[in-house]
């Protein structure tokens, strides 16, 4: 549906999950949205007009269409502009039978109205101004959430995020941008109306705000997708074993024979309230087998890509040279990957013995490298390994008040913005004119204002972005 025609239809969908439950609700919105729903509900056998419905106020009557009892059901009003749409809505709470909601949205259609695509309530609330579409975008995440975390970053974005911040920003650069563009008015004048020193000022200020936006992404994007976790080690050191009892199931193939994984495995599961996204990988070593060789290839790819290493050592074979070697191999390109050691099969070592092997590990890699002694097989120290987990990513401040972005099409509007205010600075270094450096400032200004929507008039773009919502929401 087309921003220009939204006004003058009245949509409905059901708003609850597919399938048989105990409750189904009907959503309606729309100018006709009182007169539809009352022309089918009858209260103590009278039908109600639009006019004398109380707003927010619950009525329990039966739905009867084409003389036929459809279902007891109460229906719920909201007057514009004081509903999540901003038009007035009608919620109808029936059984949750699929033949009930299947008839009350036939009866509904018939009475006139429009079957509701995809976010198009969600998108009636940016249009009529309850929300900008940073929130509206919230709306779908809040949906989609899974684990504490996602949830928590996912409300931080409703309640405005950082949308409030950028906005203020925003509004600093359409100041000096004006001012600069006065100065082009009056070029004769030979006078500047924008203090370059402010700007320059404020560039910093924004520059270390975008970047500090841009940088979060990453996190932001692990908790929204499931924090990656990578298992690495040389062959038959209990990778699989290890990912079977995190998960508690036999996900992976265990076997004594080298080389048994071939390809990563991958799976999630929720810890202290984040979702992690564990991929046990192909062991590490020299190998002939083309197909191994291949799975080896994949792993150091998906090596690259994890947030968390856990790399597995076997105790009972930790004089092999290899094993080391490869540890310090993955230490030394973990960049800002967070690693700990996990040396397996250790449920026969006493106290000297792991004291000795951790510092063999601190000698061969570095001091401040976390060791911990674990027993894959029987469920030795797993407990604390998950609280690691949960422990570097709250050090990460994933949980906390922190602005933290994870939507791709903002990250992508804020590189933008910082790209355009780099070009900016260095126009002002390189003396250019004003009308020059105010191009990059409103690329900027537009980049910044597109992330709440105040700089996006394509009917095609809000249909792209509302395009991954449930229907009825």
């Amino acid at each position: 549906m087309s921003v220009d025609n939204f006004t003058t239809t009245t949509i409905c969908a059901v708003a609850t999950a597919p399938g048989v439950g105990g409750i189904g609700i009907v959503r309606i919105s729309g100018p006709e949205a009182f007169s539809i729903a009352l022309r089918l509900f009858h209260y103590r056998g009278q039908s109600l007009s639009p006019e004398n419905i109380k707003p927010r106020y619950a009525y329990y009557g039966e739905i009867i269409a084409d003389e036929e009892l459809i279902d007891e059901v109460v229906l719920t009003s909201f007057r514009a502009p004081h509903s999540f749409t901003g038009e007035d809505t009608v919620e109808i709470s029936c059984h949750g039978s699929v033949y009930i909601r299947r008839r009350l949205l036939e009866s509904l259609l018939k009475e006139g109205c429009e079957m509701a695509t995809a976010g198009e309530f969600t998108r009636r609330a940016y249009l009529n101004g309850r929300m900008d579409l940073s929130r509206a975008e919230a709306v779908a995440d809040i949906i989609a959430s899974e684990s504490k975390a996602q949830h928590q970053m996912a409300m931080k974005q409703l309640k405005g995020g950082y949308s409030e911040e950028l906005n203020a920003l925003r509004e600093e650069l359409l100041r000096l941008t004006g001012l600069m563009e006065l100065e082009l008015d009056f070029p004769e004048e030979d006078v500047e109306f924008a203090d370059r020193t402010e700007l320059l000022v404020l560039c910093d200020k924004i520059e270390c705000k975008l970047r500090r936006l841009i940088d979060s992404y990453r996190l932001g994007n692990a908790v929204k997708r499931g924090i990656p976790v990578a298992i690495v080690g040389t062959t038959n050191v209990g990778k699989s074993t290890l990912l079977n009892n995190l998960l508690g199931e036999e996900r992976a193939i265990v076997s004594d024979i080298h080389g048994t994984t071939r390809d990563t495995i991958e799976d999630t599961i929720h810890i202290g309230g984040y979702l992690f996204r564990f991929v046990d990988t192909a062991g590490l070593r020299q190998t002939e087998d083309a197909i191994e060789s291949l799975g080896i290839e994949r792993s150091r790819a998906k090596i690259q890509e994890a947030d968390i290493i856990l790399s597995v050592l076997d105790a009972t074979r930790l004089d092999e040279a290899h094993q080391l070697e490869h540890l310090k191999e993955i230490w030394d390109d973990r960049a800002h990957r967070t690693m700990l050691i996990l040396i397996n099969k250790s449920e026969d070592l006493d106290e000297v013995a792991q004291q000795s092997m951790a510092r063999r590990i601190h000698e061969a890699i570095a001091e401040e490298v976390l060791c911990l002694f674990i027993s894959a097989r029987s469920g030795l120290g797993i407990e604390s390994v998950q609280q690691e987990l949960v422990t570097i990513m709250d050090e990460a401040k994933a949980g906390e008040a922190d602005l933290i972005v994870s939507n791709a099409r903002h990250h992508q509007l804020l590189q933008e913005a910082y790209d355009a205010l780099g070009r900016m600075r260095s126009g002002f270094d390189a003396g250019l004119s004003a009308d020059l450096l105010t191009l990059d400032l409103r690329h900027a200004i537009h980049s910044i204002g597109a992330i709440t929507g105040r700089e996006i008039s394509s009917d095609d773009t809000l249909h792209y972005i509302f395009a991954h919502f449930c229907i009825g929401k």
